[in-house]
Formats: C-alpha cells, sequence, structure tokens
C-alpha cells in the first residue's frame, strides 16, 4: 500500500481543516477572510470600503456626489509554523497506516495547533484592545455587569444589528453560569462555523464563547516548541468582539507523506506538516474591539537559584511581585530547568518557600504562580535548587 499520494494528502489536509474550525474558538473568524487575496506566499490584501454620509437633496442641481473608497491593504502574515511527525514502522502494520495517522494528525490538531492558533488570536484582539485603550474597569465579583458593560461599547461602534461574540475566561464563565440571575437569561442558540452549525450558550442575543485562561492572554511567545505567555502578558478576563471584526487568514499547505522507504531520516512514516496564519482587523473595525484585562503583574525579584548540603537544609526560596490587583501564590515543583511537569506544592501559598529538609542530592527545579484577584497570573523564572 503506497500512503505517498495527492489524494490521501488532501484528505488529511482537508479533514484537519474540518476538525480546526469544530475545535478552534477562534476558527468562526476564517469565515470573514473570503474576500482576501492571496498575492504571494505570506502576503494578502484584504478590502476596507468607506461610503460618505448622505447630503441634501438640492432641487436644481440634484443629487450630491459621493465617492466610494475601497482601500485595499496589504498584509503580511506573521505566523509560518510546522512540524515533522513520524511514525515507526514497528508501530503498525502497512494496511492499517492510514487509520493511525489520522488519529495521530487529528489529535495534533487538537492538542497543538488549535490552542496555539486560539492564543494567538484572542492575544492580538486583546494586545490591540489594550494599545488603543478599549478596556473597562470590572469587578470580578460582578461579571455579568462588565460583560455588559462590554457589550454597551462595542454595539455604540457598530450598532445594534451587528451579531456579537463575546470571549469569556473560564473562571468568569463559572461565575456568570452559577448566578441565579444571570442563569435565567442564557439561552443555547445555533452559531455558524463555516460549514459546521454549533450549539453555543448566549445572553441577550450575544454568543458566549468559554475559552481556558491558557489561551487568554494578552502576548505569548512562540517557539519551538509550541507556545507560552509572555513575561507581562495579562489574563483577558473577557473580550467582546462583531463577529465580523477580524479576518482569520489560513493557508495549510498540503500534507506531505513519505513511506519508509522514502524517509531518509528514519524507518518510520513521516508526515510534514506546515500551516501559515494570521489574524487582521480592518481599519474601520480597530475600536470596535473591546476588553476586560487583568491588573499588570510585575515579577521585581524572582526566585533565585541555590547551593544547599543534603541533610542540612534551612534555606528559602521567594518573589517579588508588584500589581494593583490582590495577589495570592502557589509554588511548583517541576521535572527540568524549562518547567515542564510542573505540581502543585500542597501549602506553599505565600511569596516565600521553605525547602523540604529532606531532599536528596541532585538538582531540583522550582517556580511560583503569582495570581491576581484570584483568577489568573504570571509564572517566574525557573530556581535550580542543588543539593550536594
Amino acid at each position: 500500500m503506497s500512503i505517498n499520494s495527492i489524494e490521501n494528502a488532501t484528505r488529511y489536509s482537508n479533514e484537519l481543516d474540518k476538525m480546526f474550525l469544530q475545535k478552534s474558538a477562534t476558527g468562526f473568524f476564517a469565515d470573514n477572510a473570503l474576500a482576501t487575496k492571496f498575492v504571494g506566499a505570506k502576503t494578502v490584501i484584504i478590502p476596507d470600503v468607506d461610503f460618505q454620509g448622505l447630503a441634501d437633496y438640492d432641487r436644481e442641481t440634484g443629487f450630491t456626489k459621493g465617492a466610494i473608497t475601497v482601500s485595499n491593504t496589504s498584509y503580511t502574515m506573521a505566523m509560518d509554523r510546522a512540524r515533522s511527525l513520524q511514525i515507526d514502522r514497528e508501530d503498525m502494520d502497512e494496511t492499517g497506516v492510514a487509520n493511525l495517522a489520522g488519529k495521530i494528525l487529528g489529535e495534533y490538531v487538537r492538542t497543538k495547533v488549535v490552542p496555539e492558533c486560539d492564543a494567538y488570536v484572542l492575544s492580538k484582539l486583546g494586545g490591540l484592545a489594550v494599545t488603543r485603550s478599549n478596556t473597562i474597569n470590572g469587578d470580578v465579583k460582578k461579571p455579568f455587569e462588565a460583560l455588559c458593560k462590554l457589550i454597551n461599547e462595542v454595539q455604540a461602534q457598530v450598532g445594534y444589528d451587528e451579531e456579537l461574540v463575546a470571549f469569556v475566561d473560564g473562571y468568569m464563565f463559572a461565575q456568570l453560569q452559577n448566578s441565579d440571575e444571570v442563569s435565567k437569561m442564557i439561552t443555547v442558540s445555533d452559531f455558524k462555523q463555516g460549514e459546521i452549525s454549533l450549539k453555543v450558550k448566549s445572553i441577550n442575543g450575544v454568543a458566549i464563547i468559554p475559552v481556558v485562561s491558557e489561551r487568554m492572554k494578552t502576548a505569548y511567545t512562540f517557539g519551538a516548541n509550541g507556545f507560552t505567555p509572555a513575561e507581562k502578558s495579562r489574563e483577558i478576563y473577557m473580550l467582546v468582539t462583531p463577529k465580523s471584526g477580524a479576518h482569520l487568514v489560513k493557508k495549510t499547505e498540503n500534507m506531505r507523506i513519505f513511506t519508509p522507504e522514502q524517509n531518509i531520516d528514519a524507518d518510520a512514516y513521516k508526515f510534514d506538516y506546515r500551516i501559515y496564519y494570521d489574524v487582521f482587523v480592518n481599519k474601520s473595525g480597530l475600536d470596535a474591539i473591546w476588553a476586560w484585562v487583568s491588573p499588570e503583574v510585575v515579577i521585581t525579584a524572582g526566585p533565585q537559584s541555590i547551593e544547599v548540603t543534603e541533610g542540612a537544609i534551612d534555606e528559602t526560596i521567594s518573589v517579588t511581585a508588584q500589581s494593583e490587583g490582590q495577589l495570592t501564590y502557589q509554588w511548583y515543583k517541576a521535572e527540568n530547568e524549562n518547567g515542564t511537569g510542573g505540581v502543585k506544592i500542597k501549602g506553599a501559598n505565600s511569596a516565600t518557600y521553605a525547602l523540604p529538609e529532606d531532599l536528596k542530592a541532585g538538582k531540583h527545579y522550582y517556580y511560583v504562580s503569582v495570581i491576581v484577584n484570584g483568577i489568573a497570573g504570571i509564572k517566574s523564572e525557573i530556581a535550580t535548587v542543588t543539593v550536594s
């Protein structure tokens, strides 16, 4: 069986695109990109139409002439991301490769591609709102009041007949659902996303899309192993925008597939996945995106790496942070200096953490999450404790 065919590559790409739309919180923005035109590998043109208002009709001269201005703005897509995945020949028989490959690639899109794209889109929109001062001050104990403020601000820009969408942090979404007053106002409605019709909860006709905290920051760093919140990122509690308020331009290249015989690097099936994408906002819609974000948290002094002696440990590590909000802390122990596999340390909820007296010889890795208003925050640098 030859898996390296145009038919298989195209089929995988199409199915992955469908899964992207089903699982992505921001995938519907791709519906607004129909009028875009690719003019290069990473450049698109998006038209921005502007009209002049009405004028008085003159019985002698007739109609007042008015111009229609169409600005074809060029945008360059910033996100060019890719990954090569391999499945060892011994992990499957040849007849089952197509089915297993489909499952693996689908899981990769669901767990890696979709979260990154959502995080990027929401951070760009949230960052735009902050930059243009399109933000509100809200009370975390009164999320519905804050949501109404955001909706009013957006409707003041676009009117009351525009379909709106509210992205809501998971904590705030739970608060809304647990409110007896608000729960009576929540209805379930159809939400169109490409060719897929989804069921979403809405309030007063505004679709409410809950998003996990990890994808609701104002800035991220996108590196060789996914994405992480940027050093000074802030939590986006809520973000309201017209459904047509942004253009998600996504260009997925056809999947490249290689059999073990064609793969010169390993005795394995190889799948190359690559995607260009970015999100753009028309000039006329820059002030139609509003957000409620957390107070800024600044870590002025992170936990320091230290060396201690086994059997005589009496040391602490600490963090110093500043914010206008109320700060709490949670310490973690990680598997390595990159902070992966972090596990909460029970009871370690202050700015200072006393190291366990029974630490064994070797290297131990710690970091602290500084949380503002009990919802979300930022992580410190990794502190390495060397026990000799």
